[in-house]
């Protein structure tokens, strides 16, 4: 029989994991079965204890229970430690591993499909939330010339700053002046079509402007466009953490290149 996998979250409907997986699973033909789980909000455990032991092999987790995966593996990886969330679990007899790949994927995507260099860059990150928190020890791992954190409460970044090391700290008026050579938003405003208390003139056609959000063109994405930088959502991020999770289950990296554009298409 083939390996089970699937999504867990609330809501679920909406998650293009199955098709990535899919996809994953014919190129590398590895045979896996993958399905999505719309766990109760208060029945995340008995949801992932009931598909482990009907012999389910490892799941991603979405929205909102990233932090219940957190406490429930009984093992973490140290950027699931950094993150303090969990996006992907591995069963493995009685134990269960908690990884986080969103900043695997981040930095993927930027420096595989969007041709940016992170090492001796300028990066801005702007939100101090889990998002953020996710990607910074991937982002540090690269070298870059320097991590800046951005955000309306600044006391959430320093907070931040303390925890990692290596990150420059500025509030959002402070911004205007410095340049950047990548501006990443890890905030939800795109989500709502908030716009962000940034100026123009963080953006010119030299500066990635890279927004997690993928499926809509944010008011960020707008603004950087409408100065001639290059823009990027998260649709490859999506892609690229997928890959890692099937990675780590599976043993076999695959090609994203393809699924990627298969998704825009």
């Amino acid at each position: 029989m083939a390996d089970r996998y699937a999504v867990i979250g609330n809501p679920i409907e909406h998650s293009k994991s199955p098709l990535i997986h899919a996809a994953f699973a014919c190129q590398t033909s590895q045979d896996i079965e993958y399905g999505c789980i719309l766990a109760p909000l208060d029945g995340f455990r008995e949801a992932v204890l009931g598909f482990r032991n009907a012999g389910g092999k490892g799941l991603n987790v979405t929205v909102p229970f990233k932090l219940e995966a957190f406490r429930m593996a009984t093992r973490l990886t140290l950027r699931a430690q950094d993150a303090e969330a969990v996006n992907t679990l591995k069963f493995e007899g009685d134990c269960i591993l908690g990884d986080n790949t969103d900043g695997a994927g981040l930095v993927a995507d930027i420096q595989q499909n969007h041709g940016g260099i992170i090492a001796n860059r300028r990066v801005l990150l702007l939100g101090a939330g889990g998002a953020a928190r996710g990607v910074i020890r991937p982002l540090l791992d690269r070298r870059p010339a320097s991590l800046t954190l951005a955000n309306r409460s600044v006391d959430k970044a320093v907070s931040l700053q303390r925890h990692f090391g290596g990150i420059t700290v500025s509030a959002y008026e402070a911004l205007p002046g410095q340049t950047f050579d990548i501006v990443i938003n890890a905030t939800s405003a795109g989500l709502t079509d908030t716009a962000l208390p940034i100026t123009s003139d963080l953006f010119s056609p030299n500066v990635l402007a890279y927004d997690m959000v993928y499926g809509r063109e944010t008011p960020f994405m707008r603004k950087a466009r409408e100065q001639g930088a290059t823009v990027a959502d998260g649709l490859g991020m999506l892609v690229e953490q997928a890959a890692e999770s099937f990675f780590i289950w599976r043993g076999v990296r695959p090609e994203t290149a393809s699924v990627i554009q298969q998704l825009r298409g």
